[in-house]
């Protein structure tokens, strides 16, 4: 890869942006190692500590690679100050350095940063959020530059299964051209088939494992779903959908009715019913109870209403949930 001096990765797509820096970083590691890589975040990332960063003498053979993230929070006068003349300093054949901004309404990357990279010969990479109407449209593109078409009504089909993040959507499209091969033309009932029913899977794939207390898989289908793009409210809900119902059922067999009553009630296909109750009977209705109220306060981690990192909070309650056995 020609590396340039700088990169200011930024915008408010930030599944793209994250995605781009990931990109970035691992084609760093593979060239330099994971250790060839300086990341500065948290209190570390400050204009003045990414200068010092950059003039710091290192004993390392070949390029010097520096991540720099939270660029969001800094002021112009801070980056002019401290900053901006120590990137016109960097050696461009031995360093570069990468500027990450999770921008929005409030916050945004420095215009000072964005100048002198510009001016140092570095990249400026945008990545803007789309509007829920547009992107079909940007479907339809994207499809085509994969080698594959598909008509507007396909489009919204495939937004409609999948949702609305470009980076879930861009895996999904990738797939269908895997499927179907080059030049292949793609009617709604291929995409519905095709992504609606596999996405569906996984996402039940990951509340079973939950139900059935096994942590690993759980885990593991959990860090799966939120790569490929899957919101945690989506998955919080579709849990305690199924944790609820789980409890309703213990319930009523613990007030005496019979399996056939519960079943009825509960109004469900028989073998989905029959599968439910003795789901609800095996787990019973204190550990449900407990579990219907922390997947509650994973629901309101998934609308910011947490101070740890949302996946740090979900894997923390996939593991007292499944820990009761």
């Amino acid at each position: 890869m020609a590396w340039l001096p700088a990169y200011l990765l930024h915008g408010d797509d930030h599944d793209r942006v994250a995605e781009r820096r990931s990109r970035l970083r691992a084609a760093a590691e593979r060239e330099v190692g994971a250790e060839g890589v300086e990341v500065l975040s948290d209190e570390e990332s400050t204009p003045a500590g990414a200068a010092a960063a950059l003039s710091a003498m290192t004993l390392g053979l070949g390029r010097r690679f520096v991540l720099v993230e939270g660029v969001e929070r800094w002021k112009d006068a801070d980056v002019t100050a401290a900053l901006v003349g120590t990137l016109t300093t960097i050696d461009p054949e031995t360093t570069t350095v990468a500027f990450v901004a999770m921008e929005d309404k409030k916050l945004q990357a420095p215009p000072a940063l964005a100048t002198a990279i510009e001016k140092i010969g570095g990249s400026l990479v945008a990545e803007r959020a789309l509007k829920a109407r547009d992107l079909p449209r940007w479907a339809v593109g994207e499809a085509r530059r994969l080698g594959i078409e598909l008509d507007g009504a396909a489009a919204q089909a495939l937004v409609g299964a999948i949702g609305e993040r470009r980076v879930r959507l861009e895996r999904e499209l990738e797939k269908l051209a895997l499927e179907h091969g080059p030049g292949a033309r793609l009617s709604t009932a291929d995409v519905e088939g095709a992504v609606a029913d596999a996405a569906e899977k996984r996402v039940w794939d990951f509340v079973d494992a939950i139900m059935a207390a096994d942590r690993a898989t759980a885990v593991s289908a959990y860090l799966a779903l939120r790569a490929q793009g899957e919101s945690l409210a989506r998955l919080t809900g579709m849990l305690a959908s199924r944790l609820r119902i789980a409890l309703e059922i213990a319930r009523r067999l613990d007030a005496g009715e019979d399996r056939g009553a519960v079943a009825k009630a509960i109004r469900l296909p028989p073998w989905q019913a029959d599968r439910r109750v003795a789901e609800a009977r095996d787990i019973g209705v204190a550990t449900l109870a407990l579990a219907v109220d922390r997947v509650a306060s994973l629901e309101l981690a998934a609308r910011g209403d947490s101070t740890l990192d949302q996946d740090t909070e979900a894997i923390r309650v996939i593991g007292a949930v499944t820990a009761r056995r």
